[in-house]
């Protein structure tokens, strides 16, 4: 990953609509945090900052996310009902997706037999 890095996406945001969504990656602090911001997609705008903390038992990951839907005040409405809700999911979903992979990879590196001396 590097400051300027292009990431493309396919996402469907609302009613299966396909839509494209384009980041940049706009600034990084190596081991400490990067940020993400929306160039084309389904957002007026789209901040997310992702910061690493290294804590007593692993890494705590911190995201924050500032947007803005589209659309003026049918967007704000819309982001009322349905946006906000649909975001906490995805976010909710990586956090169980991320602590079930590091924590199998630990349980597995804890397990696994030694070589012989």
């Amino acid at each position: 990953m590097y400051e300027g890095m292009i990431i493309s996406y396919e996402v469907r945001p609302l009613l299966g609509i396909k839509t494209a969504w384009v980041t940049e990656i706009t600034h990084i602090k190596d081991k400490k945090f990067f940020v993400d911001e929306q160039r084309i997609g389904p957002y007026r705008m789209w901040h997310h900052e992702h910061h690493i903390e290294k804590v007593a038992n692993g890494v705590k990951m911190t995201d924050i996310v500032t947007y803005q839907p589209p659309f003026g005040l049918l967007g704000a409405l819309t982001n009322k009902l349905v946006i906000r809700k649909k975001l906490q999911q995805i976010f909710d979903y990586r956090r169980q997706a991320l602590t079930q992979q590091f924590t199998s990879q630990h349980r597995a590196a804890r397990t696994k037999p030694g070589l012989p001396s």
